[in-house]
């Protein structure tokens, strides 16, 4: 029978707890209030802005006009002739397009999943130049496989660079913006091997980079992606690096796991920190150029689902941590979970916000979570804009594992995405479906949010997808209304003794996903939905269902249902008239871009892709015309950029 994992919810301790600073900030007078997204009809960094707000003042594409959008060039990236004739990438690997273009000063800048860059005439959709540092020759990377979130551009004005990091082999690339061609004064040759320096566990098998670095000032910051089921305790760390955007020479590191007589060594009980690896950055990073301070949203650690070898809280292990960008000093963190094990890392770049809580400016960052919370901050000194409570939470029975007693829960705002589940939520639209529900529920553990993982098997909601994930939110910085696409995803975690001679974790992950119920998702509707959020009130505006989802089924279709939402990863893109989002076919739909309105949630527009989209949309404006562009494909589709205009 199903086992109830309980828990108490009552508040022990409020307020802030874990900002704590070391350096000090900028005289407030010398920052300017209230940011604006992306500059000028540009793109010039992956979220718009070095504050990640998705957000562009461009009203061309209007509700009276959307009708009239059609996608107007279509560009085939240059690995789809790559796959065809190099042998060894034709018998296996991942492909996954996730990039988001750049456009800079009149070019477009992308990169593709076998780790091409490209320059694009951003009218056409033509290649300018192409420059292939052959990364893909090193073999699949870990984790997700042949995968790209983008690139950074820098310019002091004269000099112009393209930079890039992946690989199976961990590479950080420098190019010549104009020419495509490696810079020969960056590292060796234009190259900047990312695994030195990192100890003894790191290789090509456990270790690389998918999403863009971040620049700033004169130097370029590196996260990494790092293997999320080893089966040994001895792992990379997440270390996050800048290097010199000059020369490619190493300027500062921040051990996310603490060294000996370094602050939150303490919090990796029985010198635990020694051998535990990964707590690392797989997402996008932001930055305040004018206070100077870089965010890290950083993931858990290894592995992801037992922490019974490294007791403690586990700093800087799923925290936002601010740093000082040219120096790598932290300023002050928050950590979102203490001793996490459940997968839940930072997804997402925090979104740098500029808002008036009780009339009182604030410069704010937001941080979206896997499990469904919004937490706010004030980015300058790591307060909580609305009080964080810690709270007790199921505790584990399982041998050696000691679970954190507490965990925080924002006061504001509420929870974007359902938490936990009881079996009220089963679904239930017919009783054959809702009894086969109540049967796949049967044997296993599960109920509020923080149940722990265990070895009869522990149903996790959200599971390690999200909630949210790294398509973030995006910011309207004249309503001060943030938008959350988020999904309903759910996981088995069941925790096994390994059979391996050469694992020494005393368990080892063995999770899968929750069987359908004769194709239907277990529990209700919505399954995926965008949350509209009123940030100077902490309060939920609107929240509809993104997308049909399952309601034309077969099971389902004469019921005559509402959109029941789509259950997959949506990507917002947020303009001064409208709200774009794009969301994956899901077997009931085919790919879409979304449009809606901002202050209803009423869809507008439904335009469908060319093939699978797995990217967030962008846009720009060129000679006085808007494009909003696209990437499409992965795995069996040719990689793509679409782009849309008006005709």
């Amino acid at each position: 029978m199903f086992r109830w994992v309980g828990g108490l919810s009552l508040p022990v301790a409020v307020g802030a707890f874990a900002a704590l600073a070391c350096s000090p900030a900028p005289e407030s007078e010398t920052i300017t209030f209230g940011r604006s997204g992306a500059p000028g009809g540009q793109w010039p960094v992956h979220g718009g802005d070095t504050g990640h707000t998705q957000y562009a003042a461009l009203d061309q594409i209007n509700a009276d006009n959307i009708a009239d959008l059609e996608i107007v060039w279509r560009w085939k990236s240059p690995d789809v002739q790559l796959r065809e004739t190099q042998e060894e990438l034709q018998s296996g690997g991942i492909f996954r397009h996730e990039a988001t273009p750049l456009m800079v000063d009149g070019v477009l800048y992308v990169s593709t999943s076998l780790g091409q860059v490209v320059a694009l005439d951003p009218w056409t959709g033509e290649t300018i130049w192409s420059y292939d540092p052959e990364l893909w020759r090193a073999g699949s990377p870990t984790n997700l496989g042949f995968l790209t979130r983008g690139v950074a551009h820098w310019t002091d004005g004269n000099d112009a660079k393209i930079f890039y990091a992946g690989g199976a082999n961990a590479t950080l690339v420098s190019i010549d913006a104009k020419t495509g061609a490696p810079d020969p004064q960056f590292g060796d040759g234009g190259k900047v091997d990312l695994t030195a320096r990192l100890g003894p566990h790191v290789s090509s098998s456990n270790y690389t980079v998918t999403s863009p670095p971040v620049v700033t000032r004169d130097v370029v910051i590196v996260g990494s992606s790092i293997q999320d089921t080893p089966i040994r305790r001895e792992a990379p760390p997440g270390d996050v690096r800048a290097f010199d955007v000059r020369t490619g020479e190493l300027r500062w590191t921040f051990h996310t796991i603490p060294r000996e007589g370094e602050f939150g060594v303490e919090t990796w009980e029985d010198e635990s920190w020694k051998t535990a690896g990964s707590v690392n950055v797989w997402t996008m990073m932001s930055v305040d150029e004018e206070l100077g301070y870089v965010y890290l949203p950083l993931g858990t650690a290894s592995h992801n689902w037992y922490g019974g070898h490294r007791p403690g809280d586990n700093l800087f292990a799923t925290s936002l941590v601010c740093l000082d960008a040219t120096t790598g000093e932290r300023v002050w963190h928050f950590q979102f979970i203490h001793h996490p094990i459940w997968d839940w890392d930072l997804p997402a770049a925090p979104t740098l916000i500029d808002i008036e809580v009780d009339g009182e400016p604030i410069r704010a960052v937001a941080q979206v979570t896997k499990q469904g919370f919004l937490f706010v901050f004030d980015r300058v000194t790591g307060e909580p804009v609305w009080p964080i409570e810690e709270r007790p939470v199921p505790q584990s029975d399982l041998p050696g594992e000691t679970a954190s007693p507490t965990q925080p829960f924002p006061t504001k705002p509420a929870p974007f995405e359902r938490q936990g589940f009881t079996e009220d939520e089963l679904i239930d639209f017919t009783p054959e479906l809702r009894a086969e529900a109540l049967e796949i529920l049967a044997d296993v553990d599960g109920g509020p949010l923080y149940a722990p993982p265990s070895t009869r098997g522990t149903l996790v909601n959200p599971g390690w997808a999200g909630g949210g994930n790294w398509n973030g939110a995006a910011f309207d910085p004249e309503t001060q209304i943030l938008y959350v696409p988020s999904w309903t995803d759910w996981n088995l975690v069941i925790l096994a003794e390994p059979q391996r001679a050469n694992a020494n974790f005393d368990y080892l992950w063995g999770g899968r996903r929750v069987p359908d119920v004769q194709g239907l998702p277990l529990f209700k509707p919505p399954y995926g939905r965008i949350t509209a959020i009123d940030m100077k009130t902490g309060e939920h505006l609107w929240q509809v269902a993104n997308g049909d989802g399952p309601r034309s089924d077969s099971l389902l279709e004469h019921l005559d249902l509402p959109p029941l939402g789509t259950r997959v990863e949506s990507f917002p893109l947020l303009t001064k008239t409208l709200l774009f989002a794009t969301t994956n076919g899901d077997g009931w739909n085919p790919p879409t871009l979304r449009v809606f309105d901002k202050t209803t949630g009423d869809v507008l527009r439904e335009i469908e892709l060319p093939s699978s989209v797995h990217a967030t949309p962008m846009t720009y404006l060129l000679e006085g015309k808007q494009f909003v562009v696209v990437a499409i494909g992965g795995r069996r589709d040719p990689d793509e950029l679409v782009a849309l205009a008006l005709r």
